[in-house]
């Protein structure tokens, strides 16, 4: 497979049009979104009705193993890097890097405070350094990628590979036993505590950059002049390439999203390319547009559909209107709590949407 070249990134005085927004991006992001805005609640309350396949599948593995909710957040990372590109090729079109590389810092330095603001909430306690959520770790990544953005191909693969050779190296140096392994010790050392699910802080945040990385790689293909079937065949083996990796290496590098294991960080790096690849076949190669319209309502304002919920209780507003109801519709009335909250998450986003308010950082 050849590598993607460089995307030569416009400079001040192109003349050339910014690229025009990804759909399957915003589709695939909105999807990614949705289970964490309601729709986990939904298909669980489906599944207490005797589809047990869907609880498994949407919750985290307890330790060792892989399930789908275990690729949402890789799934974001890999989003995270694809974006780059094509926020760089419009920014630069009028801008300096140098003030670009600001305007990175200022948003990573947003984005990770916002982490702390909703642990904060949720634990009713300050939390000022919470890697093992998702905003936090995107911050410390995007800044990472950004500065690799437009650099020479391999050199962003070294040091996406060289990320998980050398966490790869360190991890043997305790045991995987939940609770009982090196990335614990590191985070009772440097932030004075550590989970009881045995979710990782402070190291299992630097593996999940390689999957940025890999993003931004993917973003850069997308912006090269490459045919559509040449870039499916790119994300395809890709995916392939990274799931063979990391089940080769399972044996001995055991799949634990709570530490972020190289052999995870493979696999659910090539099950979220695999279903990027599925989005963009279908969304832009293909056309069919109009369906995936309740996923890029909910994907074009992400930042809200994440922290929205936590600022403001809508599971208590929408309890209030079903609540009633639903105590008289016995095992269908958690189904009918969830489909509410659901329905007014998306309604406020859609509301948003349609008055082209979104929140950015």
């Amino acid at each position: 497979m050849n590598l993607p070249p460089v995307v030569p990134y416009a400079a001040e005085d192109s003349k050339t049009p910014p690229p025009s927004r990804l759909v399957s991006l915003d589709a695939f992001r909105g999807f990614t979104m949705f289970w964490l805005m309601g729709g986990k609640a939904f298909f669980l309350a489906l599944a207490a009705l005797g589809v047990p396949f869907l609880r498994y599948q949407l919750t985290h593995s307890d330790w060792e193993g892989l399930r789908y909710y275990d690729l949402i957040w890789p799934s974001f990372m890999l989003m995270v890097g694809v974006s780059i590109p094509f926020s760089f090729a419009r920014r630069l079109a009028t801008q300096t890097r140098g003030r670009l590389m600001r305007q990175v810092w200022r948003r990573a330095i947003v984005l990770f405070l916002l982490g702390s603001l909703r642990e904060s909430m949720s634990a009713n306690a300050p939390m000022w350094i919470e890697l093992s959520s998702a905003l936090q770790p995107i911050a410390l990544a995007y800044v990472v990628a950004s500065y690799l953005a437009g650099r020479a191909v391999r050199l962003q693969i070294g040091v996406a590979a060289g990320i998980l050779v050398v966490y790869a190296l360190i991890l043997p140096a305790g045991s995987y036993q939940m609770n009982q392994n090196f990335v614990t010790a590191v985070d009772k050392l440097v932030v004075g505590r550590a989970h009881p699910e045995g979710w990782g802080t402070v190291l299992s945040a630097i593996p999940a950059i390689s999957t940025t990385i890999l993003g931004l790689l993917f973003g850069q293909v997308l912006l090269s002049a490459r045919s559509h079937r040449e870039k499916m065949r790119i994300f395809g083996l890709t995916g392939l390439g990274c799931l063979a990796a990391g089940r080769a290496l399972s044996p001995v590098v055991p799949v634990i999203m709570k530490l972020w294991t190289t052999s995870y960080g493979l696999m659910s790096a090539g099950w979220a390319c695999l279903l990027f690849l599925s989005f963009y076949w279908i969304v832009d190669v293909r056309q069919y547009r109009k369906w995936a319209y309740p996923l890029v309502v909910i994907g074009t304002n992400a930042i809200a559909a994440y922290l929205g919920p936590s600022i403001v209780s809508t599971r208590r507003i929408a309890e209030i209107f079903s609540k009633p109801v639903a105590q008289q519709m016995g095992v269908w009335g958690p189904l009918l709590s969830a489909a509410v909250l659901l329905l007014v998450n998306w309604s406020i986003l859609n509301w948003m949407h349609k008055r082209k308010v979104f929140l950015k950082v």
